[in-house]
């Protein structure tokens, strides 16, 4: 029995041997195909060893981000451009480190990350309404509920405070805040935003701020970070270049992380994010490299040109749209939207706003895009990013689409009020943005216009 269990004690340890041979030559292999092509296969565990201060000659196939195009933490690009960070983010008394932002393909991939990594399926976050119905798709194909808060149009669309305090309960994970608001164009005050954080901090619950429209401000009013005013409640701040540079196809976004107390580095927020960001692919190659360029050399008139021209066209819109009856535009402070409500008791054809940008899309080719889509009725929204001579075209239809089909006695059965009448269902998944819309021509005799 002895030699049988000695050779039985020699197969086992020979066969753990050759295992483990196997698995170091397997390792070293993957090891020099990193090495030689600069194409990191980093898995979940390997990004999380990687810190700020190690260099790249200890783990080289674990730092080659700009080399691969893999997700990235702003270490990587900027470590050598400490003045750039308060481009990314100009707030004053604002303290941003390298390992505080993570680079992300987008804002919209910025904000899934932010959702993903702080609430579970079961949970809620809350959104405002109206607002942008990206938040709801990215939740809701992730298992977490959505709850909104109404936003009060007779405030320049300020948050009603006490209805936000009555939807977080004990399942709440995040609270979103859209600031300047996408798609309201309003712009918080530092007293409003105070107000915000008081309820979090009551609450206990983070904020993911939506700050893609932060450059967008126009003159005569000032934006505010919450990071700025947070004392105590921790926020994830997204933005990147899209709105404003103008380049939505460049794809590079980030999150800032702002946690004074380190609440997110105790529950692993911190490093969640930045696991979460080896799942895919982030931002090209090229415009990281070109970021600390873009942000330090572009000249002050372009972004100054830019928020002019929006206000002008906001102003111009506003105008227009203010004459009409059974139309009531609300002036925006930011971004590059108008929210008009449609007194849809003077229209009684259209049993919803949607029925009636329809049929202006089939009259006049004008193309706004409708409240449903924000969760919010008998609004529809106008983006004024169109050249001067067609916003005016596009208003003088409106108002011509209006006139033909105003009555001045309202049909009570039709909807009424514009601010009040509010629905809760699940806001449709649109992916239009409002333009004009250069239709098929068609006749004018047949009193459609192209």
């Amino acid at each position: 029995q002895i030699p049988f269990f000695a050779d039985l004690l020699y197969f086992v340890i020979m066969r753990y041997l050759k295992q483990s041979s196997f698995e170091l030559r397997r390792r070293a292999r993957i090891a020099n195909f990193q090495a030689r092509h600069h194409s990191p296969q980093l898995t979940v565990e390997d990004f999380s060893l990687v810190t700020p201060g190690m260099g790249l000659h200890i783990f080289p196939w674990k730092m080659g981000t700009l080399r691969s195009g893999d997700p990235t933490i702003f270490v990587q690009v900027m470590e050598k451009q400490e003045k750039l960070w308060h481009s990314i983010h100009p707030t004053s008394g604002v303290q941003v480190n390298p390992e505080d932002v993570v680079l992300c393909s987008g804002c919209s991939c910025a904000l899934d990350k932010c959702i993903s990594v702080l609430a579970n399926p079961g949970q809620n976050i809350v959104m405002p309404r109206p607002g942008f119905p990206l938040y709801r798709t990215q939740a809701e194909g992730l298992g977490i509920k959505v709850k909104s808060y109404d936003l009060k149009p007779e405030c320049d669309w300020e948050v009603d405070l006490s209805h936000l305090e009555a939807q977080i309960d004990s399942k709440t994970a995040a609270i979103i805040i859209i600031n300047p608001s996408n798609p309201c164009g309003s712009v918080y005050s530092r007293q409003h935003l105070l107000d915000i954080l008081n309820i979090a901090r009551k609450k206990f619950v983070p904020i993911i701020a939506d700050e893609i429209y932060e450059h967008m401000v126009f003159p005569g009013e000032h934006f505010t970070s919450l990071a700025s005013l947070s004392e105590e409640v921790p926020i994830l701040s997204c933005s990147g270049l899209t709105k404003r540079f103008l380049v939505p196809g460049w794809r590079m976004g980030w999150i800032i992380i702002h946690d004074r107390n380190d609440i997110f580095k105790k529950g692993e927020i911190r490093q969640g994010i930045q696991k979460l960001s080896q799942r895919s692919l982030a931002s090209n190659t090229l415009v990281q490299g070109a970021l600390p360029g873009i942000l330090k050399n572009t000249p002050d008139k372009f972004f100054e040109d830019t928020v002019q021209t929006l206000q002008c066209h906001a102003k111009i819109a506003y105008d227009n749209l203010e004459k009409v009856k059974g139309l009531k535009p609300i002036m925006p402070r930011g971004a590059m939207y108008i929210m008009v409500g449609i007194d849809m008791a003077h229209f009684p054809e259209f049993q919803t706003e949607l029925q009636f940008v329809e049929q202006l899309v089939t009259e006049e080719s004008v193309f706004c895009l409708p409240g449903k889509c924000f969760d919010y009725p008998n609004y529809m929204r106008l983006v004024v990013t169109v050249p001067e001579e067609q916003l005016h075209e596009a208003c003088q239809r409106i108002s011509d689409f209006c006139e033909r089909h105003y009555q001045e006695t309202a049909n009570k059965s039709a909807n009424t009020n514009t601010a009040e009448t509010h629905t809760t269902g699940k806001t449709a998944n649109y992916s239009c943005t409002v333009m004009m819309s250069h239709m098929a021509t068609v006749q004018k005799d047949d009193g459609i216009r192209p």
